[in-house]
């Protein structure tokens, strides 16, 4: 699905312009109808962290309004194919699917993953085409505790550590919302590393020019223990994120924040 108009440069960007493309991969936890017998007795699956990203369309939405940028999702829950693993991936499927005949895996991904890569990438060729750079930000959460685990964070900033531009831009933002929140958080590659496989790495090998990929990590507890500090959230990091972007943080030599 997408929520777009024609990609804009940004306001308050510099010469040459920013544009923010917004994407979210786990946006629900749908299943088709065409495929609910396989999932009737996955219903605990589809409703936690394993069925999607609690929260994360929400935050994506905040991020589209604030930059007037396009919006790319799923609804359909990862369980029937994950939108951020690339084709050949083991987890692509999950294992209700993965079992299915290969001409019914074929259908799912021309019909619930295809459309959100092929939408993405049509923006952002568009942007790199007239002559912008791109900031793709991909909408996560996860959840607070992971195998008994409590995770000692609040925000997770991912990034490929050997693009200049992403490291610069997210060092910059991760130092305007402890700035402006002290009592947050935030962590870099963290709880995931940065140049795992998702959707932003395929994109990077892409365009090793002028694309910064960007993935957002909220902790969960937020949206599901206290819906103001959620609130505050929706309004505090795409805000900081503006400022982190108005700072031309990312400029640099490398080919990532390059304008060529």
């Amino acid at each position: 699905m997408n929520e777009s108009e024609p990609p804009r440069v940004a306001t308050g960007t510099s010469a040459g312009g920013v544009v923010v493309v917004v994407t979210c991969e786990h946006g629900g936890n749908e299943v088709p109808a065409d495929l609910a017998h396989l999932f009737e007795s996955e219903a605990g699956r589809l409703k936690g962290h394993l069925g999607y990203d609690a929260g994360a369309l929400e935050m994506a939405r905040a991020f589209a309004a604030a930059f007037a940028a396009p919006l790319f999702f799923s609804t359909v829950t990862r369980q029937v194919v994950d939108g951020n693993r690339s084709p050949g991936h083991k987890k692509l499927f999950s294992r209700v699917t993965k079992q299915l005949q290969k001409g019914v895996r074929h259908d799912i991904l021309a019909r619930h993953y295809q459309p959100l890569r092929r939408e993405t990438l049509a923006a952002v060729s568009a942007v790199r085409a007239a002559g912008h750079t791109v900031v793709h930000l991909s909408s996560h959460s996860f959840v607070p505790v992971f195998k008994g685990q409590v995770r000692t964070m609040d925000i997770g900033l991912l990034y490929d550590p050997g693009r200049e531009g992403e490291r610069r831009l997210c060092q910059a933002w991760k130092r305007g919302i402890e700035a402006a929140r002290p009592d947050l958080r935030v962590r870099r590659n963290a709880p995931y590393r940065g140049v795992s496989d998702g959707h932003v790495t395929a994109l990077r090998r892409r365009f090793p020019y002028g694309y910064l990929g960007i993935e957002l990590e909220v902790n969960q507890r937020f949206f599901l223990e206290d819906r103001p500090a959620f609130e505050a959230l929706l309004d505090l990091l795409p805000r900081t994120f503006a400022a982190a972007l108005a700072s031309r943080a990312f400029d640099g030599k490398d080919p990532a924040s390059s304008m060529s």
